[in-house]
């Protein structure tokens, strides 16, 4: 029997191959690296001087700050820090 190069039936004859595709650069799984790379991230905003805030907002609130922070060219979180900036402040100017 003939190998064609073409033919994707008999996987066998191409199992020695090597296949396109991106070689890998990294001993470390997908996995691993995304956990890795989230504790470097996590310290990078610790120095910073960064703290995490999370909360949960109806979907018609989150597409407003979507649409806001994108006229605004501002990312979803720099526009909520924002606002939340904005508030304390007034609220600071109307105790004084």
């Amino acid at each position: 029997m003939a190998k064609e190069a073409t033919d994707k039936v008999t996987i066998d004859l191409f199992q020695h191959q090597r296949r396109p595709g991106r070689p890998r650069t990294n001993p470390l799984t997908r996995a691993e690296q995304m956990k890795l790379n989230k504790r470097r991230q996590l310290k990078r905003d610790k120095e910073r001087g960064l703290r995490r805030i999370e909360l949960k907002v109806e979907e018609s609130v989150y597409e407003a700050l979507n649409e806001r922070a994108e006229t605004c060219g501002l990312s979803r979180s720099q526009l909520i820090e924002k606002l939340l900036t904005e508030a304390l402040a007034t609220e600071t100017d109307k105790d004084i």
